[in-house]
């Protein structure tokens, strides 16, 4: 009965009930008070809207799981044979002349993409953009003629609360569509994304759903579907969507043949809790605490200190790390977003340019030889830039083991990969230009003191050279 009743909200687009309730002004949610109201339906933006959400069919070659794989006979005898699979999704086009967008996990690692619109026609798609850290993707069809699309709602943020459908192919039976609410707001705390502030509904949403459109009472796109909770793997009312801005803002970077920007704050971000509130005289929990400030870096550059604490951005509520990571990452790099943040008791505003992370993400190899006990590995320089795409901690410094060549010095001594150089010789290593020349200068002694730091542990052995 509660969902019949709201489902009231699309009175604002029925003459009829608009003639016979007197709204109140400037009030656009209203609750139905006549039966007429609670006979309203959805049907007329469901016309409007199915059109632009199309099936994705993608293929992928892979390789068959060995069953033998720890048996040290049989797995010799089993091959691995390469097989073709089938996945669906579904996707949502966003400009007339077939810009698509979906999930970037239902077009992963596919060697062929299928587009199968509302009408049923189909057409091959070549892929513009993928993006695996907000799990969106771009693809393009080629048509002749300009194809229905959604625009997306950059005017009205979605509210806990407000009714909305969602629109997509569940299970391949055929396009489908679900209503529901709007149950949360930035959800950072679920998913696998790097930039996640999902709009949470309970919009049924099951397998093939993923890259559908989720839409308010306008016809409007404010996310794009891309995951549950389920123990079962049907839908439990507890869905997620990409949310319109990270998505417009990756479709603007496809359209442009941009790069997209990873926006890095160089930041420390904690929430606050009841005791860190207490601390501050906060009379409750609320924002983010800077526990630390990397040097140089986009929130040092723009002014953000130790011991701020971050209560919004561009005028957001902002409790974690991600809901500030998010809020940068949807603005261009070269723009600023505004920090309002509390300092010694005063609120104060401050902008902080979108810039990526220092360094270099592909950072030149230094190959080590001579006679040392590192003779053999490959060693780099972290960086935020680097260490965020390898997964290490962006604010971890020095010089880090790549890799490790066969049967060389550096493999009989055990090194690995990922091992971070602390110290040689007694002294500390911070760069590459530190570790060749103390190589270079103690090259041929034969006892070598180390230190180094694996997977947070610290070894500190003295090596012998024989």
């Amino acid at each position: 009965m509660i969902r019949y009743l709201l489902l009231a909200i699309v009175l604002l687009a029925a003459p009829a009930a608009a003639q016979e309730t007197e709204l109140p002004v400037n009030q656009d949610r209203v609750v139905p008070d006549s039966r007429v109201e609670m006979q309203l339906s959805f049907a007329p933006i469901v016309r409007d809207v199915a059109p632009a959400v199309v099936n994705v069919y993608s293929r992928r070659v892979v390789n068959s799981q060995n069953p033998f794989a720890n048996d040290p006979v049989f797995s010799r005898m089993f091959r691995s044979q390469p097989r073709e699979q089938n996945s669906l999704g579904s996707g949502v086009i966003v400009d007339h002349s077939g810009v698509i967008v979906t999930n970037n996990h239902v077009v992963a690692g596919a060697t062929e993409l299928r587009v199968v619109l509302a009408d049923r026609r189909e057409f091959e798609a070549t892929v513009l953009l993928t993006d695996e850290a907000t799990d969106l993707a771009v693809l393009r069809i080629e048509t002749d003629e300009p194809l229905p699309s959604l625009p997306f709602n950059m005017t009205d943020d979605p509210e806990v609360g407000d009714l909305v459908l969602a629109i997509g192919n569940p299970f391949g039976v055929g396009q489908t569509v679900t209503s529901g609410i709007v149950s949360a707001l930035a959800r950072t705390d679920v998913g696998q994304t790097d930039f996640a502030s999902f709009i949470q509904t309970d919009a049924a949403i099951n397998p093939g759903n993923s890259g559908g459109a989720l839409v308010d009472m306008r016809g409007q796109l404010i996310g794009i579907n891309s995951m549950i909770f389920s123990r079962s793997g049907g839908s439990n009312g507890i869905g997620f969507a990409i949310p319109v801005e990270m998505v417009r803002r990756v479709v603007d970077t496809a359209l442009s043949e941009g790069e997209l920007i990873r926006p890095w704050l160089g930041a420390r971000l904690q929430p606050v809790t009841s005791d860190i509130a207490s601390t501050f005289d906060l009379d409750r929990p609320q924002g983010a605490l800077v526990s630390e400030i990397y040097p140089d870096a986009a929130a040092d550059d723009g002014g953000l200190r130790q011991g701020d604490i971050v209560l919004a951005v561009d005028g957001h509520e902002i409790s974690n790390d991600a809901g500030a990571r998010f809020r940068l990452a949807i603005r261009a790099a070269g723009e600023n977003a505004r920090f309002q943040v509390l300092r010694g008791g005063e609120a104060i505003e401050l902008d902080i340019p979108v810039s990526p992370a220092p360094g270099s993400a592909e950072p030149e190899p230094l190959t080590v030889d001579g006679r040392n006990p590192l003779s053999g590995v490959r060693l780099v320089a972290l960086s935020p830039a680097f260490n965020e795409t390898v997964g290490l901690d962006p604010f971890l410094d020095g010089v880090v083991v790549m890799n490790v060549q066969r049967r060389s010095v550096a493999a009989r001594y055990g090194f690995r990969p990922g091992d971070r150089l602390v110290a040689l010789m007694g002294q500390p290593v911070t760069s590459l230009d530190d570790a060749a020349e103390i190589m270079a200068r103690f090259d041929g002694e034969r006892q070598w003191p180390i230190v180094i730091d694996r997977r947070g542990q610290r070894y500190e052995p003295t090596l012998r050279l024989y």
